[in-house]
């Protein structure tokens, strides 16, 4: 059975050395003895007693300032000495090992001491501070028991000198760190002359081993207890239980250590110590150094036995992610042309079709956290241009002089019975122009996103091989560059055939006859309201009148001038009665009229008619009117004749009027001499009530006509941007990128590899090739 352990162990030291010279950390959880006490609670005393070795720093404060692996070996020796003795102490065929110095051997332990000060100060530097990365120490000898101890950090209080104000954080931490592990046995040590229940060790100890199943109590400092108090009851587990017991051990005292009292003489008369004490006598058997190390080789053994059937477990199961990872990095071993040429080719398959499916939305790797892909298409097409166009104003950038500018520009010398057509086509077509920009702008945000598709079209496979990444993903942007183009020249045709046919008999037009309904509607609405308000006003002055004042009214109703004031505002005004006249004009322009239907609108005459309003009416001087109310055959129209009185006084006229006074004649005007050769200025006149009507009609018009077209850019563009750039693109990339990069002299840079995937390809590789080692050495005891 022994051998059995022996093996056991070494297998174990095998395997510590097999992954940390690999990996560099313990990630297979491998048993091994962690000692854990607080600072001068006679951790190193205690190690230097199994070792039988002074190798250890000391001095004051934080010595042990990075984890120590002591790596036992039990060297096999001619000599019968049984290990821990005396006599053992001291022999020769003893030394040590560094892992960082490999093949160094120190067979001078002072040496050792000066090595273990001086790496520590290389990682941890001078500031009293500590670091996690070990020191790997190997001890050979034939008089030490075959064991893996860590010697950590001891626990403190309170920083001194320089040491970091969070030393006893970090030092909690790091021992935590190392205890934890299920497989680590802890060595709790605590001073016999300090009550237990202030042991930090077995407080810490107890965090993660609350049974006490693996956790071995040593009791230092027993020759210190005051007289007449002994350690007997918590040797004996009847204080503290734990399940693999306290042992009690004597080590050398300050002084013995500043006068170089040597081990064997510590160990000597540690032995005397509990032979005659009249406490322990009884149990001295069980207690001492010699029986410490027999106890931590045995436990050892039996708790590598127990957790090996585990450790082989989870080596198959990082195997197996190790050899996913390394899959994920591919094949480093390609040659030949012809599998450099398929690899590439699948490359590429794979790249288009992840193109594809982002935009289809049949990627398996959709975010669920924000709009990706077609999916953001969508979102331009519905949110982004839907709403720019909803956004704009068909008449904002129009003002009521712009619109009959156009109104007098497009009649030229003539005058005009109706609102001319021509101002209508010359309003509404630049303002079509307006949808341009937005149409535009949709077509460079699909293209953008397009190309960010492009760019996260890449996997791990592909990112293998950045110089083929880039270059795929330029082939796509060359031709998502070449599709802009026409799909953005269609756009704009598509604007330009929209402002080249102004189509006024589209169905959802509204016409002449509905716009001026509307404007009639409007007005009637504007001057009811004008009329209840004056009133209401005229209402609450009468009432603050004296009464004296107040116009008689005869039998009861209002006076004249009241029933005149009301009748204007209860009716419909004269202009209204005009429009709606020139509406119902427009509505029966297009029927045949008949004889009847003429003869009676000539008998109309003058009274709030079309023609009453448009040639003059009442303001039309009698000689230029025929009998019965018919303007004379030669006499210019009435409206022609008003706008040239309209000119006249606008233009040629002084704005400003002069009062005649009876008793004095009135001056000559001043003459003007005309300078022509300063540029004409004209003053702005204000609307009359007839080009404040024309003008809301044209608006009516010109929102009518932009609201149809609107609806058609709305419909056609994206479909445009489907068909041309993005449908495009996705049916071509595919033959794109084999046409031009499947060039067999492309083949060599097109598959250079990434340094750093390399440097992972072969971490992982001799990360498995570790771990399957460490498999084969567990197999030879299982």
């Amino acid at each position: 059975m022994a051998a059995l352990g022996e093996e056991l162990l070494t297998t174990v030291n095998r395997l510590q050395d097999l992954v940390f010279n690999t990996i560099g950390n313990d990630s297979l959880d491998l048993p091994q003895i962690v000692v854990v006490g607080s600072q001068s609670s006679g951790k190193s005393s205690v190690l230097e007693n199994i070792v039988g070795r002074d190798f250890l720093p000391r001095g004051a404060g934080i010595v042990t300032r990075r984890p120590l692996v002591l790596q036992l070996i039990n060297v096999p020796s001619d000599d019968n000495i049984e290990p821990h003795t005396p006599a053992a102490v001291g022999g020769s065929g003893e030394w040590a090992e560094f892992h960082h110095i490999p093949g160094r051997q120190y067979y001078d332990f002072t040496e050792v001491r000066k090595e273990i000060e001086n790496e520590t100060a290389r990682i941890a530097g001078n500031n009293k501070g500590i670091n996690r990365q070990p020191i790997n120490l190997k001890i050979y000898s034939s008089h030490v028991l075959s064991l893996t101890l860590v010697d950590l950090p001891g626990l403190t209080k309170v920083p001194i000198g320089d040491q970091p104000t969070d030393i006893e954080k970090q030092t909690r931490s790091l021992i935590l760190e190392y205890i934890a592990k299920p497989n680590s046995i802890i060595l709790a040590v605590s001073p016999a002359n300090v009550d237990l229940v202030n042991s930090e060790a077995l407080k810490l100890s107890r965090q993660v081993d609350a049974q006490g199943r693996r956790t071995i109590g040593v009791l230092t400092k027993l020759d210190l207890m005051d007289h007449g108090t002994n350690a007997l009851d918590i040797l004996s587990g009847r204080v503290y239980p734990l399940k693999l017991g306290f042992i009690g051990v004597v080590n050398r005292s300050q002084q013995d250590i500043m006068t170089n009292r040597s081990l064997q003489d510590a160990l000597a008369a540690e032995q005397e110590f509990f032979r005659h004490h009249p406490a322990y006598r009884n149990m001295a058997h069980r207690c001492g150094t010699q029986f410490l190390a027999k106890s931590l080789n045995t436990t050892l053994m039996g708790h590598i036995r127990e957790r090996l059937p585990d450790i082989k477990a989870r080596l198959n199961t990082l195997m197996g992610q190790t050899q996913q990872e390394l899959a994920s990095y591919g094949d480093m071993h390609f040659s030949g042309k012809e599998h450099r040429g398929s690899l590439i080719l699948q490359l590429m398959t794979k790249f288009a079709g992840s193109f594809i499916s982002s935009i289809d939305g049949t990627s398996s790797e959709i975010s669920t956290k924000e709009l990706c892909g077609g999916a953001r298409i969508y979102y331009i097409f519905n949110n982004v241009f839907g709403g720019s166009l909803e956004s704009i104003d068909p008449t904002t950038n129009l003002s009521a002089s712009d619109i009959r500018t156009a109104i007098r520009n497009s009649t030229g010398p003539r005058p005009s019975l109706f609102v001319p057509e021509l101002a209508f086509d010359l309003l509404v077509k630049p303002q079509i122009r307006l949808l341009e920009g937005p149409s535009q702008r949709c077509v460079e945000l699909v293209y953008e996103e397009l190309i960010k598709i492009c760019h996260t079209c890449g996997n791990n496979e592909l990112s293998r091989f950045p110089r083929m990444q880039a270059k795929l993903i330029e082939v796509v942007s060359d031709l998502l560059r070449e599709r802009l183009g026409p799909a953005s020249t269609y756009v704009e045709s598509l604007i330009a055939i929209q402002r080249a046919y102004i189509n006024t008999n589209h169905p959802n037009f509204l016409g002449a006859a509905g716009a001026m309904s509307s404007v009639i509607s409007t007005k009637q609405e504007k001057e009811k309201t004008a009329a209840i308000a004056a009133r209401r006003e005229k209402r609450v002055a009468d009432k603050r009148r004296p009464n004296s004042l107040l116009a008689p009214s005869v039998n009861g109703t209002e006076s004249p001038e009241l029933e005149e004031v009301n009748g204007e505002h209860r009716g419909i005004s004269p202009v209204a009665q005009q429009m709606e006249s020139i509406t119902n004009l427009a509505r029966s322009h297009s029927r045949p009229r008949s004889p009847s239907t003429a003869s009676h609108a000539g008998s109309l005459g003058q009274k709030d008619s079309f023609l009453t309003y448009f040639f003059g009416g009442k303001d039309q001087p009698m000689g230029a009117m025929g009998a019965g109310g018919i303007p004379a055959r030669n006499s210019p129209s009435g409206l022609a004749q008003a706008m040239r009185q309209q000119e006249a006084s606008n233009v040629m006229m002084p704005q400003h009027v002069t009062v005649q006074n009876p008793g004095f004649a009135a001056p000559p005007p001043p003459q003007i001499v005309p300078d022509y050769d300063a540029p004409p200025t004209f003053e702005e006149p204000a609307l009359s009530e007839r080009e404040q009507m024309e003008t809301e009609l044209i608006r009516k018009l010109i929102s009518s006509y932009f609201n149809i077209v609107r609806e058609m850019i709305a419909d056609q563009v994206p479909k445009a941007i489907m068909h041309l750039l993005v449908n495009h693109s996705k049916d071509v990339v595919q033959n794109r990128l084999v046409s031009e990069l499947y060039r067999e002299e492309y083949f060599e840079d097109l598959l250079y590899e990434d340094d750093n995937i390399k440097n992972e390809r072969t971490k992982c590789e001799r990360l498995l090739s570790t771990y399957k080692e460490a498999s084969k050495i567990i197999s030879e005891v299982l």
